[in-house]
């Protein structure tokens, strides 16, 4: 129960952290990990290996970056319970490592149980059940500040690695969920096939069985590879993935009629003052012969901003870009095409919340170690997710990003209290946000 008297009890400083615990309950995760990780738990084991790794999944959610991390949830047993020790944590994590296949698997398939509850309870993206899912593909560069096993250069001339997401985006009124994500290499090509059908697949792997028959995937040119649109197009679903400025699709341009082009629209369906569309694929049959078929090349041309620099590809002083789609269908126009292509920016915010949520640097020697905790980094996102879906899906702290919703949320003060056989939180009365925290919580109860 909450209450918003300030009371006499020991101060504990992350009251919000009781919203993740609650969203822990609810989605079954603290079971589901439990079972997973039983053949890593030793038999004289005081400590469950999925609550460890909740755990410090729950300090990377409240802001923490390293395993050391952890202690801001050791300190406060009356909220998180027994935490285990420092160097519980690290061999938990080394044995984790040791197989660490099997152990990203049973994590994966954890997570996996534990979103089909959450779904269940409110389907977090836009529609109806079975309607269509938008998985965005993006990669991200993460500094290494030390020589850490396969940290190599990068395209952009740092050092460090190039790991690959996938994220279920939630649309305009929420944020996302971090599905799928493989530590690369820094070396790692941005147009690897083969780690772009590894990730979609587990991503698929993650949504509930009856939501993976209607998705459409989006990435930018990294994903215009033919084998990876192929084997899109193999699983019947649909793509929109950006495509490379080729010489002929130069020459294409130049043959589109002036008639042909269409106004863009802006998110909110208006004309898009300057931005124009339109279907190059009839102008393109040579190039397009191995691509799958029915696939549909389409270009957005814009007016650069003042002081822009134009690329060789672009066209008549215009700033153009091409994506590629399979979407067909009434309603489908150009313009809506091309909108809901570029919607696809919204990875973009869901990389900068992982680098707010443990991604800035990965703190281990190895590479197997590190592949962990990209996991501990998925799992702490997707519990801000599902705790932002359940608890507000119908006010705007939906979509706060992890840094305002810590500041605001989880990281206010409170007190625990007894009084009898009860435990009360109570939150300072002033706080701005203490209608969000208790609407939150009725929210998170069970039934």
């Amino acid at each position: 129960m909450l209450v918003l008297d300030p009371g006499r009890e020991s101060l504990i400083s992350s009251s919000g952290g009781v919203l993740l615990r609650q969203t822990i309950e609810l989605a079954g995760l603290g079971r589901s990990l439990s079972a997973a990780l039983s053949p890593w738990r030793s038999p004289r084991a005081t400590h469950d290996p999925g609550k460890v790794l909740l755990d410090v999944a729950t300090a990377v959610a409240l802001g923490g970056d390293c395993l050391a991390d952890v202690a801001v949830v050791r300190a406060q047993p009356e909220l998180f319970g027994p935490v285990a020790s420092d160097p519980t944590v690290s061999r938990l994590v080394a044995a984790l490592a040791g197989d660490v296949d099997a152990a990203l698997a049973a994590i994966r398939g954890a997570r996996a149980e534990a979103r089909k509850r959450v779904w269940g309870r409110r389907r977090p993206v836009a529609g109806q059940p079975g309607g269509q899912v938008t998985i965005d593909m993006d990669a991200t560069l993460v500094t290494a500040h030390s020589e850490k096993e396969l940290a190599a250069p990068t395209f952009k001339r740092g050092f460090g690695f190039h790991p690959l997401f996938a994220f279920v985006d939630h649309g305009e009124d929420g944020s996302g969920e971090t599905a799928a994500g493989m530590l690369r290499p820094g070396s790692a090509g941005a147009n690897c096939a083969a780690d772009h059908i590894t990730v979609l697949d587990q991503a698929l792997a993650q949504l509930p069985e009856n939501e993976r028959g209607n998705v459409v995937v989006r990435t930018d040119t990294g994903g215009g590879v033919k084998d990876f649109l192929h084997h899109i197009t193999n699983l019947g679903l649909e793509y929109s993935v950006g495509f490379y400025g080729m010489p002929p699709v130069v020459e294409a341009l130049a043959k589109v009629p002036r008639q042909a082009w269409r106004t863009a629209i802006d998110g909110d369906g208006l004309p898009r003052e300057g931005a124009q569309v339109a279907e190059l694929t009839a102008y393109l049959p040579a190039t397009l012969k191995g691509w799958p078929a029915g696939m549909r090349v389409i270009a957005r041309r814009e007016r650069p901003h003042p002081g822009a620099q134009l690329r060789l590809t672009d066209h008549e002083g215009w700033r153009i870009t091409c994506f590629t789609t399979n979407t067909t269908g009434p309603g489908w126009t150009l313009a809506a095409l091309e909108v809901r292509h570029r919607q696809r920016a919204r990875a973009e915010d869901r990389i900068r919340g992982l680098k707010d949520t443990g991604l800035r640097n990965l703190p281990f020697h190895r590479f197997a170690q590190n592949q962990i905790w990209l996991e501990i980094i998925a799992l702490a996102a997707d519990l801000l997710a599902w705790t932002q879906t359940l608890a507000w899906h119908d006010h705007p702290a939906r979509r706060w990003e992890p840094k305002r919703l810590r500041f605001r949320l989880l990281g206010v003060a409170g007190r625990i209290i007894r009084s009898g056989r009860r435990r009360r939180l109570r939150l300072p009365r002033g706080w701005p946000w203490n209608d969000l925290i208790d609407t939150g919580w009725a929210a998170l109860q069970p039934g």
